[in-house]
């Protein structure tokens, strides 16, 4: 058990999530209910578990959170603990070290590391502990996911473990020491920009407490054979109430938040909340989410696009009702005249099954081009759309000359058949585009005037626009730190439409 080695005198350890999360074998492990049952220090207990065990310098952790103001509270807190054990440990207070060393060599860090780019600072360190500090601070899983290349060991335990003069292992056993266990360890409450990839990537997996197991295949080319490798994770829920030295005046506080997505998150836990998200609160997945079906010949069909390479490119199909009925096996779908409907969709990622990752395929703008004519071919043979798919409004930057003597990326897909329309991208049209389609949310919601609906197998877009999180200094606005690419190329065709509705409703932002 890894609690053997803590013996920091908490009395409400035993049969709580602490002593879970203490010895709970996953790889990656998320630590997340409500404020106040102790899971900062859980975490900083996690990492002290294995000093002193004869790892040395091999064991380093680090711990991030996206402000410094925040990583003082985890020192401060590391501090009433750490110093209790009277091994000789010492903080380094300068901001270029800020950890704590061990005689020993163990080091565990404090570091800010609040967007992608910050990844690179620690671009080829070595640490088999990572921490993150309330993840859901993170908007989304970019740094998460790029960091984790850090975590790795060079400990090899025949070669490392510590011998005495006659060549005999320093264990009480006298056999080497167990392999160095690569673990990132989360914690968090419901709230914050990044709840909806938290919640997909941990708490939609699985039950509380149950260990997923993630398997990769990969090729060896040292043994010149293929083989499987398998990482696990699970989420530990904690509350309030294992906490016995917990101030009750601050339980109290908790319970009496204004704000009920605060409360339910803070103070219950739940991740059924609405957590700020710019379209969370007019998004209704049963009204906004259809089944899928034919688009009558008469209505209206175009394609808008948002340019990527590095970066994921989005190609949306839309529809635009006329106002006559549909029906579709037993079933009539009835659209006020001007209703957007998104029927199809193709998101160029390198990486389908992690949306959050916000990596293009680098495909070129020929095969783009080649592939849509080839997705609108097989639309037509199977009997899903009839008319022509006329040009839509796609991201201005594709008309840019970047070299002398160079085509667009405008042209090469005009060379193959695929034509577009000029977006609106005059000053204001982001926080307009926020606010038609919004309106056109609550439209669908209200059953009055043009809406806005998605097919059902339009995945992409409902993974990932109704969750997009607020631009932090323009709330107005959705945030750009994300994948936005499906949210920027439905604004182009939200703002495309003649938006006669914006001369009727008016609809306020929830903040």
């Amino acid at each position: 058990m890894l609690a053997d080695n803590l013996n920091f005198g908490w009395q409400y350890l035993r049969g709580t999530s602490q002593e879970l999360a203490l010895s709970c074998p996953a790889d990656h492990i998320l630590l997340h209910g409500t404020r106040g049952p102790g899971k900062t220090d859980t975490q900083l207990m996690r990492f002290r578990s294995r000093v002193g065990l004869g790892y040395g310098a091999f064991w380093r952790g680090i711990i991030f959170d996206r402000e410094y103001k925040n990583l003082d509270d985890l020192v401060q807190k590391s501090k009433r603990w750490f110093y209790d054990f009277g091994d000789g440990a010492i903080f380094l207070e300068s901001l270029s070290a800020f950890k704590w060393r061990w005689p020993s060599g163990e080091e565990l860090l404090f570091r800010v590391g609040a967007k992608l780019d910050d990844y690179w600072s620690y671009h080829g360190h070595e640490y088999p502990f990572i921490g993150f500090n309330e993840l859901t601070k993170y908007p989304t899983s970019d740094f998460y996911e790029a960091i984790q290349s850090t975590n790795r060991t060079g400990f090899m335990p025949e070669r490392d473990t510590p011998r005495d003069a006659n060549g005999e292992y320093k264990t009480p056993d006298k056999q080497p020491l167990p392999p160095i266990p690569l673990e990132v360890f989360s914690t968090t409450n419901p709230f914050g920009a990044g709840h909806a990839w938290v919640k997909r990537r941990f708490i939609d997996v699985s039950e509380p407490g149950v260990i997923t197991k993630i398997t990769t295949k990969l090729y060896d080319p040292a043994t010149k054979t293929n083989i499987e490798v398998s990482r696990t994770q699970t989420h530990i829920f904690c509350h309030w109430s294992e906490n016995p030295n917990l101030d009750k005046k601050y339980i109290a506080g908790l319970a009496e938040q204004g704000d009920e997505n605060r409360r339910n998150a803070w103070f219950s836990g739940s991740w059924n909340i609405n957590a700020g998200g710019v379209f969370a609160d007019l998004w209704h997945k049963p009204t906004h989410v259809i089944p899928r079906f034919p688009i009558p010949l008469n209505w209206h069909i175009d394609r808008a696009f948002d340019w990527g390479s590095t970066h994921p490119f989005s190609v949306g199909w839309w529809c635009e009702a006329n106002g006559e009925d549909v029906e579709y096996r037993g079933v009539t779908y009835s659209f006020p005249k001007g209703t957007l409907i998104r029927f199809f969709e193709w998101y160029g990622t390198a990486n389908p099954n992690n949306l959050e990752l916000n990596e293009g395929t680098k495909a070129s703008a020929k095969d783009i081009a080649i592939g849509i004519l080839e997705r609108e071919t097989a639309l037509r043979e199977n009997g899903w759309i009839y008319s022509t798919v006329y040009p839509g409004p796609a991201d201005n930057q594709i008309r840019n000359v970047n070299e002398a003597e160079t085509e667009t990326i405008e042209k090469k897909m005009e060379d193959k058949g695929v034509r577009w329309t000029a977006s609106d991208k005059s000053k204001g049209s982001r926080a307009m585009g926020v606010q038609l389609f919004r309106e056109r949310l609550q439209a669908s919601v209200l059953k009055e005037g043009p809406g806005i609906y998605v097919m059902d197998c339009c995945r992409a877009f409902i993974a990932t626009v109704p969750d997009l999180p607020r631009d932090e200094k323009n709330p107005d606005d959705a945030a750009t730190t994300g994948p936005d690419h499906i949210w920027d190329e439905t604004r182009y065709r939200v703002l495309a439409s003649s938006n006669r509705l914006a001369k009727v409703i008016r609809v306020d932002f929830a903040r």
